[in-house]
């Protein structure tokens, strides 16, 4: 080539290059230090953004911690924080950042997160659902009911609302009791043997068994290992096929196969509902041929199938994510809540004692002691009042729930919005363009709330005479969330959770083995600290099993109670 026209070229090359490089660090500063420079955080690098606070903060305490519990979420680069900052009193986990794309800001205040959950004239169902469940898209489908948006979202809502209505879930009351019978056999074969299991897994076939009636008036037998069906057991694989751990999203790229089987399964699932649907279609379709009465039952499928003429493979699509969402969301987030209240329980002698006072009353000290007694008055006449009647079970599973949440909340402002949350120091901050974590663990236990017990298991903090004003602000309690997308099945999991407490509590003397187990003294006896609680020999902590979960499955062993105990 002529050096006469190779110079030129190489300038124009070169120059190219340098408003290249340019144009590129004028857009990196802006991300990194100016676009949301209004947001209290820690100072940003250049070329990492956040993500060396991120590395610092995932290397302390346990590396296989749930993110709730600690900022452990990698995607990204970008990480922003806001919080209300107190005098004398700072937030838990106040200047933790999270390292995620697109823009996080974490909410560790009750107020600023009533903020993004109560509708407004601009947002009247609350700010909108993230896409951050996209990564279990086969486990509750794409048109599931958590991914909708405004009147979609609403539409959908509004179809399943009468089947979660108080009065509704009442007449569930007997699907919960007549499931406790296999769960009951399998911790009484625990009391013989002697030997240590998984609460948690035993717990989670029970929550399956029951959703599985609630939702497809199915028996799914879960709690029998000779008798699951296939449904059962590709749920639980692909539950199990999960993301877990620091290093998920490395994981994620380098594993392309994961994708594969995971796909696979939620395709056999999605087939096997199918065939559910589609028999639960004909069979309404043949009551009205035949001039009978719809099924008193509302269950998930038949309120689906509402007023539908024809199924229509998007109708047929629809109904399977649907009921693919009740599956997941209302059998692992229940479970998850009982196995933290037992060993909560089992750990706090003054609550178990207030669970017991209150069973005796409710049953009889001696049918209290009796399943067979308990599942006999909650299914006679005057039931419904029973599992109305149990103040202190319900204050204890709150109190579980403040202390143990299963999940956060993720919204987002999209950019242009106008979305301006303020603290209650006065100081107003436009979030568009953000995700918004609410991260329930540190919003429960903010000590400006929950003042020096924020950390401790307190039942009683929940009980009020009715003309109390010492009760937490209900915006700091916000485990199935708030406003218009709250949780639409958490009235069901918590008479799910008192009908199994009163069957358990009084029977049976929960110990703690491995993580979490009791400090004990020369004589054996458990040792007690200054809050009345059982020393442990070491920390029981969540770990990421899609959902919040025990990181050992809560291993116990179980023994008949005495009869003198209590």
């Amino acid at each position: 080539m002529d050096i006469a026209l190779e110079r030129p070229l190489l300038a124009f090359a070169i120059a190219a290059v340098v408003i290249a490089a340019t144009l590129l660090y004028q857009n990196l500063y802006y991300r990194r230090f100016q676009q949301f420079a209004h947001l209290p955080q820690l100072p940003p690098s250049l070329i990492w953004g956040h993500l060396k606070h991120f590395n610092d903060f995932t290397n302390r305490g346990k590396l296989d911690r749930h993110p709730g519990n600690k900022p452990a979420l990698a995607n990204g680069v970008w990480s922003l924080l806001i919080h209300a900052p107190r005098a004398g009193a700072a937030t838990p986990y106040a200047h933790e950042q999270l390292a995620t794309r697109p823009p996080m800001v974490v909410i560790v205040s009750h107020q600023v997160a009533e903020q993004i959950s109560k509708p407004t004239a601009k947002f009247p169902y609350s700010a909108l659902k993230s896409s951050s469940l996209s990564h279990v898209n086969e486990l509750i489908g794409h048109r599931s009911i958590l991914l909708k948006q405004g009147e979609e979202w609403k539409t959908i809502r509004r179809r399943f609302n009468p089947g979660f209505a108080p009065q509704n879930l009442m007449t569930l009351l007997p699907i919960i009791v007549d499931n406790m019978t296999p769960y009951l056999e399998n911790i009484d074969a625990f009391v013989r043997s002697g030997r240590s299991f998984s609460l948690d897994e035993i717990t989670t076939n029970l929550t399956f068994d029951i959703i599985g009636a609630v939702s497809v008036n199915e028996n799914m037998n879960a709690q029998y290992a000779d008798r699951q069906g296939d449904l059962i057991r590709t749920f639980k694989q692909l539950i199990k096929s999960g993301i877990r751990g620091r290093y998920a999203t490395v994981v994620l790229v380098v594993d392309p196969l994961m994708h594969l089987r995971r796909r696979r399964l939620g395709k056999s699932i999605t087939r096997q509902l199918q065939h559910i649907v589609k028999r639960s279609f004909a069979d309404i379709k043949a009551r009205e041929r035949d001039g009978k009465e719809p099924d008193k039952l509302r269950t998930v499928v038949s309120l689906s199938l509402h007023d539908i003429d024809r199924l229509t493979p998007g109708v047929l699509e629809e109904t399977c994510d649907q009921l693919k969402t009740f599956f997941f969301a209302g059998h692992d987030s229940t479970s998850a809540i009982l196995v933290w209240a037992i060993y909560e329980l089992s750990r706090t002698p003054h609550a178990l004692q207030g669970v017991h006072d209150e069973l005796d009353t409710l049953f009889g000290r001696d049918g209290a002691r009796d399943p067979s007694i308990v599942q006999a008055k909650l299914l006679a006449p005057g039931g419904e009042e029973i599992v109305h009647r149990m103040r202190y079970i319900s204050a204890v599973l709150k109190e579980t729930l403040r202390l143990h949440p299963p999940a956060g909340s993720v919204r987002v402002a999209r950019p242009g919005s106008g979305f301006v949350v303020s603290t209650p120091e006065g100081g107003e901050y436009n979030l568009d363009g953000c995700w918004m974590y609410i991260n329930h663990n540190i919003v429960h236990r903010d000590p400006a709330v929950y003042g020096d017990s924020a950390n401790d298991f307190v039942p009683e903090r929940w009980l009020s005479s009715g003309t109390d004003t010492h009760l937490p602000p209900a915006s700091a309690w916000r485990p199935f969330e708030r406003g218009p997308r709250n949780c639409i099945g958490q009235e069901l999991a918590n008479i799910e959770l008192r009908v199994i407490i009163a069957m358990l509590a009084r029977r049976y003397e929960f110990t703690k083995v491995g993580l979490g187990e009791f400090q004990v003294d020369p004589q054996g006896r458990p040792t007690v600290d200054d809050k009345g609680q059982f020393k442990v020999k070491s920390e029981l902590y969540n770990m990421y099993k899609i959902a919040s979960k025990p990181v050992d499955g809560m291993m116990m062993k179980v023994k008949l109670a005495s009869a003198t105990a209590g």
